[in-house]
């Protein structure tokens, strides 16, 4: 279903139109409220809202680090300068999970929230769930930005069967007694609630679960990873993704299943550039990026273009489902990426590589650098896990090391370790190891 048709389905050429008006409110926003940009915009030669344009010109703006935001926090503004509504405005305060680093607060007014709450909302019904449906949630919402999808599921008549991660004999339970059409979680999670369930003879493809949205890290678009757990749930698998300082889930997989709608129309404005540049791309299909995003209708603590790290391929044009935004596939994190003699390598487009040997490998994979840093001499060490009792040899190493070659144009060195040596995770995946790089 489509949750909002007159905003999902409307032409996407009319967007930037239709957004340039908020955009500029937001800006003039800024300027009367917001230290952070009354300061930063200053400093780039923007005295007045009036100076700064419309949307056509927002690439001439300096784009804003999550870093900037950490090193303005105080103890008596832990927010950050970025806080642009009194606190009694605010009325809820979450957290990042600070997978990539000391976590960040995150407040909300009213408006922010029933805006979160809307995209959301748009992203998860886009995977085709219907009202009534029982759902079991796997994300430890409590003090996440992750807590607004439990609102949007509510918001969509799902009937929440709310468990948390970690606790997979209570997940696994309520999936046989409570019989769930749809389970969510992180594209690992369901790998290993897979495994985990294969190893004790339950029959999982046969349960009450037909849909799966994974969401949390890139993998759940690799097409072995999502053949893989398809086949071993027999659900169909779409995914989410968002960013905590933006928008919980700002782009949602539909039954098409061939990439995240943009859900945020309205309320967040998104921009490509090049990663290591930070020249704006051009958006067209195919055309590949980092994801840059400005809020549009904010209140609490409105961001102008932030960037994610995630690094995307973009398609465009009006999907079969009758979604008009374009849509993406999440490549990786470009605060991941590795650069091997020069060439740029996304832990994740290893995995997919090695996940072409499926049977013979598990999936689960290990990436262990020699040094610290992004440079890395090559032959880059791969970890790869066998499948249950599935043996080494030296032919199916040299396969994987070709074959990623091939794709990537990198040497590696592949080790391949017995089914069960690499550790699962109930949350996100880390597919780099740093244990043993030398300082």
């Amino acid at each position: 279903m489509i949750h909002n048709p007159s905003a999902e389905s409307s032409p996407w050429e009319r967007q930037a139109g239709a957004d340039d008006k908020l955009y500029r409110a937001q800006i003039a926003y800024l300027f009367r409220n917001s230290r952070f940009y009354q300061e930063k915009l200053s400093e780039a030669g923007f005295k007045e809202a009036a100076g700064v344009g419309g949307l056509a010109e927002i690439a001439n703006l300096p784009m804003t680090e999550k870093e900037e935001l950490r090193a303005s926090r105080t103890t008596w503004n832990p927010v950050g300068a970025h806080l642009a509504s009194p606190m009694r405005e605010v009325v809820r305060i979450y957290s990042t999970s600070g997978t990539t680093g000391a976590p960040s607060y995150i407040p909300l007014t009213r408006s922010d929230l029933a805006n979160w709450i809307e995209t959301s909302c748009r992203s998860y019904a886009a995977s085709g769930v219907a009202t009534g449906q029982k759902i079991v949630s796997t994300y430890n919402a409590g003090p996440f930005v992750a807590a607004v999808t439990l609102d949007a599921f509510n918001a969509l008549d799902l009937c929440q069967i709310p468990v948390g991660a970690g606790n997979t004999e209570r997940l696994m339970a309520a999936v046989q007694l409570l019989k769930p059409e749809i389970l969510a979680l992180t594209p690992s999670y369901a790998l290993h609630l897979a495994e985990w369930a294969e190893t004790r003879g339950i029959d999982i493809a046969n349960s009450s679960i037909t849909r799966i949205l994974v969401a949390g890290e890139p993998g759940g678009g690799e097409p072995a990873l999502r053949g893989r757990l398809e086949t071993a749930w027999g659900a169909a698998v779409t995914e989410a993704m968002g960013i905590g300082d933006i928008s919980v889930s700002l782009w949602g997989e539909c039954e098409e299943q061939a990439g995240m709608h943009f859900s945020g129309r309205g309320f967040v404005h998104f921009e490509l550039i090049h990663p290591e540049t930070g020249v704006p791309v051009v958006i067209e299909d195919g055309a590949e990026g980092e994801l840059v995003y400005t809020h549009l209708q904010h209140r609490a603590a409105p961001l102008l273009r932030f960037r994610s790290r995630d690094h995307v391929r973009l398609h465009v044009g009006t999907c079969a489902c009758g979604r008009t935004a374009p849509r993406v596939r999440c490549i990786g994190r470009t605060d991941d990426m590795l650069i091997v003699r020069g060439v740029n390598i996304f832990p994740t487009a290893i995995r997919e590589a090695v996940n072409e040997f499926q049977p013979a490998v598990s999936g689960v994979i290990s990436i262990r650098p020699k040094a610290h840093g992004v440079k890395q001499a090559p032959p880059l060490p791969v970890t790869v896990e066998l499948a249950e009792g599935a043996g080494a040899t030296a032919e199916l190493s040299e396969q994987i090391k070709r074959r990623i070659r091939d794709l990537l144009v990198v040497s590696t060195e592949i080790e391949l370790v017995p089914w069960g040596t690499l550790p699962r995770s109930d949350y996100k995946s880390k597919l780099v190891d740093w244990s043993q790089a030398a300082t």
